[in-house]
């Protein structure tokens, strides 16, 4: 054998051995690191029901208008000193944070409605710069607006409380979709479930109903 003969022989051995071991750490890699996995569909908790109440401009607001949008509704009202500020806040962030996206929007639903009527959900909505035409603030028939918290959304309404506290409520944010089911629940008064509401909005807006 001559010497360029063995040199040959000699680099296509090296080649083989450092393809094996590339492959073999490419193979070890993938073991000890599993490829990542996309996230869990979110939860359907079912269609919300019908319903026909009116905003702060006595526009009618009704499930069939709001199809097509993703939206977040809340539940709230005007006297309330306890965690509807918090709750606001947090409705004004995530507004914010889709402020580019026409096909995102919120609603507060009143459950004062006896008190909360178009002129006083103006003012109070004036207070969080809210655009009417992406987050609306809404009333109507009291026993209606109840029904749609207890049994539509499956939400903690309980018209006679306290003086400090005349109703008590709850303190979630629903995320719905544009089929008009809900997609998720988020706390309020907790920030990561609030970032998590704000992800969970953009895996929608890439859903198609």
């Amino acid at each position: 054998m001559t010497s360029t003969d063995a040199t040959r022989r000699y680099f296509s051995l090296a080649g083989a051995v450092a393809i094996m071991l590339t492959g073999t750490a490419l193979w070890m890699a993938y073991r000890v690191t599993p490829p990542p996995r996309s996230a869990p569909a979110l939860h359907d908790y079912g269609v919300v029901p019908a319903f026909a109440l009116v905003d702060s401009r006595r526009q009618p607001v009704t499930r069939e208008r709001l199809s097509g949008s993703v939206w977040v509704a809340d539940f709230i009202f005007t006297r309330c000193a306890g965690q509807c500020p918090i709750m606001h806040t947090q409705m004004a962030t995530v507004s914010d944070a889709f402020r580019h996206a026409p096909d995102v929007r919120f609603i507060s639903f009143t459950v004062d409605p006896a008190h909360d009527t178009p002129e006083v959900l103006a003012v109070y909505a004036s207070r969080y710069r809210a655009q009417a035409r992406r987050w609306q603030f809404v009333t109507g028939d009291p026993s209606a607006v109840l029904a749609l918290a207890q049994q539509g959304f499956h939400l903690g309404v309980v018209p006679e409380g306290s003086e400090q506290e005349p109703i008590t409520h709850s303190a979630r944010l629903v995320l719905v979709d544009r089929a008009s089911h809900i997609r998720g629940y988020y706390d309020a008064t907790d920030p990561e479930a609030v970032r998590r509401l704000q992800a969970d909005i953009r895996r929608l807006l890439q859903e198609r109903s």
